[in-house]
């Protein structure tokens, strides 16, 4: 996997951050966003999960060993759908993972046009979970997830988790 670089992290839907300015502190350490390119085949899921994994501790993100779980779960959850069902249109794959101070985004793109719904399993069944799965990883975290169009043609799949786990009352 090729590391393509850094910038500037996008805030997830509902962000409170305040952006740096006169007054405020600029961004952490840690913060920004780098992408990872792969081909599209069943290598490259665990190396997207190692390579994450060794981002975010290189990086120095606080994230939790339960965050850490949830997001490599996820990684490994996009990553394989993009393998599965979106290499014979789209032969690589790109793993973005965006960092801001109070949460981290991972997500995965793929030129396939298909969007994909989250259709509730029959239990019977034995694939066809994974999206189910990231969206109840993510909503047990109190992210957000979504499926979103490029300007490609393909699609971008992505959940962004909060660093600190919110409180319920």
């Amino acid at each position: 996997m090729d590391d393509h670089g850094r910038g500037a992290a996008p805030r997830p839907a509902g962000s409170t951050e305040t952006p740096p300015g006169p007054g405020r502190p600029g961004p952490l350490p840690y913060e920004g966003v780098w992408r990872f390119t792969a081909p599209a085949a069943d290598a490259s899921v665990p190396q997207a999960r190692h390579a994450v994994r060794d981002l975010l501790y290189r990086q120095g993100v606080p994230v939790s060993p339960d965050l850490m779980q949830g997001l490599l779960l996820i990684v490994s959850e996009l990553v394989t759908n993009a393998v599965r069902h979106a290499a014979l249109l789209s032969p690589m794959l790109a793993v973005e993972v965006a960092v801001g101070a109070e949460w981290v985004r991972v997500s995965v793109e793929d030129n396939h046009p298909y969007r994909p719904t989250a259709l509730e399993a029959d239990h019977g069944q034995l694939g066809g979970r994974g999206l189910l799965l990231v969206r109840e990883i993510t909503r047990e975290a109190c992210g957000v997830c979504d499926v979103e169009h490029t300007a490609s043609g393909g699609k971008v799949i992505w959940a962004a988790l909060p660093l600190t786990p919110a409180r319920v009352p």
